[in-house]
């Protein structure tokens, strides 16, 4: 039964938990979720009572692959834009990544000052990584002691001098510090070799790209990186896959007990090849979107649970970098507040449910960074919901959108899903569209 200081009860007849979707009443005391009881259970004394009809209750989604760029790059993005999208778009927890901001979070200093300029801004709970590079190995232990919930790498160049690559012994040097204490490793995997040797020619034409871009570049960087996890018995995260071909690898690893785990993105996911239109930078981002039969084998993994996330990486920029050379513009896809409604769109095509959804978007993410209090509907964890009109379509209008530069691959599609309102700890922090202020905590690993 609930406790006695319930103050708020949210009903809904289709409301996703762990065990499936279902009617239910779920009761809200003191910032966390009390109970899961029948649509019509009894509301205690004294408590508000939120009906949202056939409107579906969601676990708040957690997005843990997120290119905030503050400070230091602030006129790209800002935790005050980022977050107030990501509430729009309902996501109540999110993860920074530690470089495009200056300085990057390569430091214990370097992590307090991102937290301080990042406190008075949030309007959903915010965590960070860490950033492994090649000098850095002596700040790993102190970084993961001071909060952060793991560390990122890059294989081949970050796009930002401050933030330069690991070669293969960097690389196994850092995982070797960090399996020491416990930690995650979590990597952008395209290997230099094949990259240099792609076919470099810039322009408008989108082909070109794609092939200075290869498979092999995706795949011969994560063979190696399960060859090492395998040795140090470490645990590693692959960032953004877009090579379905990299996906036996992957699962013969799993297979194998190596400690691996995999994200993709909504636009992999959601957007192909054969579609971008020469000049139309918006799309691009590395590693590239590929082609329609390459995605339908990205669903495969995610049905079959070879990937286990889905995740935004969220990376804007001005947008005099977004020129129409495919070679020069700056690569990076701005989705914060469409995640839901652009995988919604296509996993409802393609016969999956939102069971399937929250469990890409919320509960998997969640578990990837040790958020215990988050991901799911259920008892004891935080009260942070996404209340959705799943049947609803709406056309994407880059005004509409909360992130700082308004550029968008996702100008002019129409999409399923709209995100009625979202709740953090129990209260509504945003609703049809309209975010409030900040009230976002930061989160650290051990606390």
């Amino acid at each position: 039964m609930p406790g006695t200081d319930v103050k708020l009860v949210l009903r809904s007849t289709r409301v996703v938990t762990p065990e499936g979707t279902r009617p239910a009443a779920v009761h809200v005391a003191g910032g966390t979720i009390d109970a899961v009881l029948p649509y019509d259970a009894g509301v205690p004394d004294g408590a508000a009572v939120e009906d949202f009809g056939d409107d579906v209750l969601l676990p708040g989604l957690v997005d843990t692959h997120v290119h905030v760029n503050d400070p230091g790059r602030t006129e790209w993005e800002g935790f005050h834009t980022a977050t107030r999208a990501a509430a729009a778009g309902g996501i109540t927890t999110l993860l920074d990544m530690p470089l495009n901001s200056l300085p990057p979070t390569t430091t214990v200093e370097h992590l307090r000052i991102k937290q301080r300029v990042a406190a008075p801004k949030a309007h959903v709970d915010t965590g960070f990584w860490g950033g492994a590079v090649p000098a850095n190995t002596k700040d790993l232990r102190p970084l993961y002691e001071a909060g952060v919930f793991g560390f990122k790498c890059f294989l081949s160049p970050s796009g930002v001098e401050e933030f330069p690559e690991l070669d293969q012994e960097q690389l196994a040097r850092a995982m070797a510090e960090i399996t020491g204490f416990g930690g995650l490793l979590i990597v952008h995997a395209e290997d230099p070799r094949h990259l240099a040797s792609a076919p470099q020619q810039g322009g408008p034409a989108y082909a070109d790209f794609l092939a200075s871009r290869p498979r092999d570049a995706e795949n011969t960087a994560i063979e190696g990186l399960i060859a090492q996890a395998k040795r140090l018995n470490a645990r590693v995260h692959v960032l953004h896959l877009s090579s379905a071909d990299a996906l036996p690898l992957i699962a013969a690893a799993k297979r194998e007990g190596v400690r691996v785990t995999v994200e993709s993105c909504p636009h992999f996911l959601t957007l192909t090849a054969e579609e971008v239109p020469d000049g139309a930078t918006e799309f691009k981002c590395c590693p590239p979107i590929r082609e329609a039969a390459n995605q339908d084998v990205l669903w495969q993994g995610l049905a079959d649970g070879t990937i286990d996330c889905i995740v935004s990486d969220h990376s804007p920029c001005t947008t005099d970098l977004k020129t129409p050379d495919f070679a020069s513009a700056w690569g990076g896809i701005s989705s914060l507040q469409l995640g839901l409604p652009a995988i919604w769109t296509e996993a409802r095509r393609r016969g999956h449910t939102l069971d399937d959804v929250a469990r890409w978007m919320s509960a998997a993410p969640a578990a990837l960074a040790g958020l215990t209090a988050k991901g799911a509907v259920a008892p004891g964890r935080d009260a942070d919901f996404a209340v959705l009109d799943p049947d609803a379509a709406f056309t994407v209008d880059p005004a509409a959108l909360h992130h700082r530069n308004r550029v968008t691959a996702y100008a002019g599609r129409t999409l399923y899903g709209v995100v009625r309102s979202t709740w953090l700890r129990g209260v509504r922090i945003a609703s049809a569209g309209t975010v409030g202020a900040p009230t976002g905590r930061l989160l650290e690993r051990n606390r």
